[in-house]
């Protein structure tokens, strides 16, 4: 067994271990490609642990000086060497401020829990909710008209361009038997094939409701209603006597209704893809998203303004479909905490969100790696006990499961520490995707850490894993304020409103640096644009948020690429001997100091122990040196 996989089976044992301490292996310093730029070599440098046993306590300190966890692999950038340096990013949960687009991601989840979710609406929010005067109104036309009309000949181009058609005729044909199994549809019919059509530029404005932003069409649900016509036929002289029944059941088979039916069963697939599924006249139609807002949103605005000059003050309503109301079915949402364990269902989700948003490979989301990296965890779990220091779900590693009728969307992956709620991944059900349940998620993380600050008064604070200012996409974390980042040399958090200005000029700084810069003063900080242009650019249908990224990435360390990186004497602490004399050090059974071992090692071991014992002080701290484990082999 090679050295790496002997380490990793150790690291990877149960924490059954009878003693509390903190064991660690110290795997060195290691280079791999970088997953955030393009420099095309090996430039991310960074330390290596295994963790055996982890205490919380231990974990929370390690945090507080830049590492990270993925699985039982800790890692620490090696900020002045790193192509792309990662800071540490926190929030304290208390004096968090949700911004505009924040609040917009909860009511839209809120409308869709009632089942009043209508896309179009969200566009309309900030003209009908900023201010009622006609100026305000007027631009709100002009921006949505300039909005639909760039975006004619993009969209025709893209459609034409995917192989949509061939899906959308797959996914009918599934809600189908979905509507069968439930027992919306009868199931004694012979099932006609699905037929998806592209309407032309010239048809459309010919439809029914002149819609120019109508792309695709299919008839299906008349042939449906003829295939249940002739099934009623031919069983119409047993019921001859029931025909208040009978009426009842044309009124169900009805072209209108059945397709109404079909298109509630579509809306996942349509929002995944950008379009709007609608029923209309007994057809099920998809129209483009994006000019179907602009265009909504004209007319609604037109409508207020004529209510206004008139006196009457009335709320602006929207229908779930333009055709036909049905009776709103409301959803029924749970959040289940649940201490890190392997879950066949959450597995599955797992596989499914990193071939479809991260287009990764089957054989890449294997169960043994899915283990590794999001179920094994070297913390000791703290349970509750009836301590008022512990909140009521104890302290440890665990998996948060967001499920809306009963069915697994999203699975938050957490380390609940004495200070803080640490977010390590999430995944999701890319059906969702229009539900931004990455944004959704980290502000429910973040209302979970003030509400269990009342049981445990020192848990205050939200972090979000590595905020990198040189990777754009990575930005999206400083939207969460008001923020901090971790200074990589003296460990001290410095806001982030004063951290950005010298992030700007630099990737690499020296945070707790800036009360004592010279040269001309920094450059004022706003906010609210920087998180209009990062969180816009970042989250959207493929809304990832905390740690997914880079700890993929960081992951890769576990790969047969990664070189360890030899000491350089450029780097070399500035430590005296006796320094490291308390570090505790672990040898089979027995746990000593090493200056109680030092004899026991010839003078040229002696030399090479004490070097890497140098380092792990200088990265760890001289205190967690005394207090966690140290394992020799």
């Amino acid at each position: 067994m090679s050295e790496k996989k002997k380490m990793r089976s150790e690291a990877s044992s149960s924490n059954s271990n009878s003693s509390d301490d903190s064991v660690v292996v110290d795997v060195g310093r290691r280079r791999n490609s970088c997953g955030y730029c393009k420099s095309g070599g090996p430039n991310s440098i960074s330390h290596g642990l295994w963790a055996r046993n982890l205490t919380v306590d231990d974990y929370q300190a390690l945090l507080d000086r830049g590492w990270r966890r993925s699985g039982c692999f800790l890692y620490k950038p090696e900020m002045e060497k790193t192509c792309c340096p990662s800071y540490t990013i926190r929030l304290k949960a208390s004096d968090f401020a949700p911004s505009t687009e924040q609040r917009r991601v909860l009511k839209r989840m809120q409308r869709f829990l009632d089942g009043t979710l209508d896309k179009s609406s969200d566009d309309l929010m900030d003209a009908t909710d900023t201010s009622g005067d006609a100026q305000t109104t007027s631009s709100s036309q002009s921006r949505s008209l300039a909005a639909a009309k760039s975006l004619t000949g993009k969209l025709e181009e893209k459609y034409k361009a995917e192989p949509l058609i061939p899906h959308m005729e797959s996914q009918i044909d599934k809600a189908v038997h979905v509507c069968i199994e439930s027992g919306d549809l009868s199931s004694d019919f012979q099932f006609p094939k699905v037929s998806v059509k592209m309407v032309a530029p010239a048809k459309r404005k010919l439809s029914t409701e002149g819609s120019e932003d109508l792309l695709f069409t299919s008839s299906i649900s008349f042939q449906i209603a003829a295939a249940l016509r002739r099934q009623r036929k031919d069983v119409e002289h047993e019921k001859i006597s029931e025909l208040g029944a009978g009426k009842r059941g044309q009124d169900a088979d009805a072209p209108k209704v059945i397709a109404a039916k079909l298109a509630s069963r579509l809306n996942y697939l349509a929002e995944s893809l950008g379009l709007l599924v609608r029923s209309c006249n007994g057809h099920i139609n998809f129209y483009s998203y994006e000019r179907r807002v602009g265009k909504d949103a004209v007319v609604s605005n037109h409508n207020e303004m004529k209510q206004s000059s008139s006196g009457i003050c009335s709320k602006v309503s929207f229908s779930s479909t333009p055709c036909e109301n049905h009776e709103l079915k409301r959803r029924r949402f749970e959040v289940r905490l649940k201490r890190s364990s392997f879950d066949p269902e959450e597995y599955s989700l797992y596989r499914r969100y990193q071939i479809r948003v991260h287009n990764d490979s089957p054989d890449e989301v294997g169960e043994s790696s899915y283990r590794r990296f999001l179920v094994d965890t070297p913390l000791i779990f703290v349970p509750p006990s009836g301590d008022p220091t512990v909140p009521p779900c104890g302290f440890g590693s665990f998996h948060q499961q967001y499920l809306i009728d009963g069915r697994l969307v999203a699975v938050g992956v957490i380390d609940i520490l004495p200070k803080c709620l640490s977010s390590k991944y999430l995944f999701w059900d890319p059906d969702l995707a229009f539900l931004s349940l990455g944004k959704y998620s980290a502000l429910q993380e973040i209302r979970w850490v003030t509400q269990n600050q009342v049981h445990c008064p020192s848990l205050q604070y939200y972090y979000l894993g590595y905020y990198i200012h040189s990777c754009s996409k990575m930005r999206y974390k400083a939207a969460y304020r008001p923020s901090e980042l971790l200074c990589p040399l003296r460990y001290q958090w410095v806001r982030f409103d004063v951290a950005k200005p010298l992030l700007d000029r630099k990737p690499y700084t020296v945070l707790s640096d800036f009360p004592t810069l010279s040269g001309e003063p920094l450059p004022p900080s706003n906010l609210e644009k920087y998180e209009e242009q990062n969180d816009e650019h970042f989250h959207g249908s493929n809304d990832i948020f905390v740690g997914e990224d880079e700890e993929m990435d960081e992951f890769n360390y576990e790969g047969s690429d990664d070189e360890l990186v030899a000491e350089s004497s450029d780097i070399q602490p500035k430590v005296e001997d006796g320094d490291i004399g308390s570090i505790l050090i672990g040898l089979k059974e027995v746990r000593l100091r090493y200056k109680d071992l030092r004899q026991a090692f010839a003078s040229s071991e002696r030399r090479y122990m004490e070097t890497q014992l140098h380092r792990y002080m200088r990265v760890v701290g001289a205190e967690l040196s005394e207090r966690m484990v140290y394992l020799l082999g």
